[in-house]
């Protein structure tokens, strides 16, 4: 047998800086566009602009790139408001008005979800929205310490990395919070132990400022009244040992307010909605959506500290909350009392393991309620099935999971009948919806 020799072909070598069109965006705001027969992930482009791109990603079957020049703008390019875009990495899309992002994202998901859930026409509803500026009302302020130089560094992480990049003022955070960044950069140079502090939780809870600082080893008084004398009007907390917390001002119990007159207290460092203003209106999206009436069991799975649990029970005649945090579940029943409804009941239960025998775990509900974390409603889904309440509403901040979750209601007899989009992040590239699926029974 003769063996004939052939040389090795070349791996072709993709450019670093190729010449992209973008086609559109996928529901991640993240641009799409082809380069040798690979799809690649472009940052910071909009539909129809002709781009060169930084490739800083190369895999077998995808590219990721960002933009390091346009050729072509679109014209709903515009110039950022935010003089820290590009190197703070908390807003990922301010070369874009906030509408036309929201027209965008729409569009993406849109495409997105009718290729998933094999539909040909989704039940839109009009987009929730606040205000575009000032409605971040807790956020996360980093704090880097450099030995060498004895200095500071506060504000966000950087764009694509962990460093922190310095920010002197945030046109997203609320106004009651947004000294923080000032406070902090003027004061922590003063502190006898300044370099313990690693980061700085803010909130503002209608009105009032809490401030949770995050430190490695104990701060002396006199750093703390130093804290407190910068920014009076705060509510100052160290934690030095996790969940171990100290109030350094004046005890104050955080708290927002809904609709109904309901009040919901909780603790500095519990999960809540970051947008007040869009908080509330899906909350009454979702009561208007569902319109419960006495005769209602309603079961609120991811409940949290019962944001949607309380306006619920203000109108159905029973509301079961379950969630996965302890003290959250802790903090639902208190808020339940504090307001005097007698027609909740709440349990701790991982609700992505196969359900417990329990009271609740009955099918006696008429409708169902979940918002759950990014990662979906894995496993709770399809118990959620089982029960087979007349409707289920689905409130989610990830579309990729919501769209595997909502299969399985429509392969168990459900329709969609409504989808709305909520811009609870204006500026960035997350997105928020809310789907109601009814049962279709014969």
């Amino acid at each position: 047998m003769v063996s004939i020799y052939k040389s090795k072909a070349k791996a072709v070598s993709t450019p670093q800086h190729p010449e992209l069109t973008i086609e559109r965006w996928d529901q991640e705001a993240q641009s799409i566009a082809y380069h040798q027969g690979k799809i690649c992930f472009v940052e910071g482009a909009l539909p129809g602009e002709r781009v060169k791109v930084t490739l800083i990603e190369q895999k077998a079957q995808y590219l990721k790139g960002r933009v390091s020049k346009v050729l072509q703008s679109s014209p709903l390019r515009i110039a950022p408001q935010c003089r820290f875009f590009g190197s703070c990495g908390g807003c990922q899309l301010h070369y874009v008005s906030a509408d036309d992002s929201r027209m965008l994202k729409q569009q993406a998901l849109d495409q997105q979800l009718q290729h998933q859930l094999k539909l040909t026409e989704l039940p839109w509803q009009p987009v929730l929205t606040g205000q575009d500026a000032g409605y971040r009302r807790k956020a996360r302020i980093g704090v880097w310490f450099e030995k060498k130089t004895n200095s500071f560094t506060v504000g966000f992480r950087k764009a694509g990395g962990k460093e922190i990049t310095e920010v002197t003022d945030c046109m997203v955070l609320s106004p009651v919070i947004a000294p923080v960044l000032w406070v902090l950069q003027q004061t922590l140079p003063l502190l006898n132990q300044g370099a313990a502090v690693t980061h700085v939780e803010v909130l503002d809870a209608d009105g009032k400022a809490f401030v949770v600082v995050r430190h490695i080893r104990p701060l002396p008084q006199s750093d703390q009244q130093l804290l407190q004398q910068a920014w009076p009007a705060a509510c100052w907390i160290g934690e030095a040992e996790p969940e171990q917390f100290s109030v350094w001002s004046e005890p104050t119990t955080p708290s927002y307010q809904l609709a109904d007159g309901l009040q919901l207290n909780f603790a500095p460092t519990d999960f809540i909605q970051v947008n007040a203003v869009v908080n509330k209106a899906m909350v009454e999206q979702a009561i208007a959506w569902l319109a419960p009436v006495k005769t209602d069991q309603i079961l609120d799975l991811y409940c949290g500290i019962g944001n949607f649990s309380l306006a619920l029970a203000k109108h159905a005649g029973m509301v079961v909350g379950l969630e996965g945090v302890a003290a959250m579940v802790t903090t639902a029943s208190q808020n339940a009392s504090f307001n005097g409804l007698e027609n909740t009941h709440f349990a701790q239960v991982d609700l992505h393991l196969p359900w417990p025998k329990a009271d609740w775990n009955q099918p006696q509900y008429q409708k169902v309620l979940l918002d759950p974390a990014r990662a979906g409603a894995l496993g709770a889904i399809d118990e959620v099935a089982r029960l087979k309440p007349a409707q289920v509403l689905y409130v989610s901040c990830n579309p990729t999971t919501f769209a595997r979750d909502a299969k399985v209601l429509l392969a168990k007899g459900y329709r969609l009948d409504k989808l709305g989009m909520m811009d609870m992040f204006p500026y960035t590239s997350h997105l928020e919806l809310m789907a109601l699926f009814s049962h279709t029974r014969q």
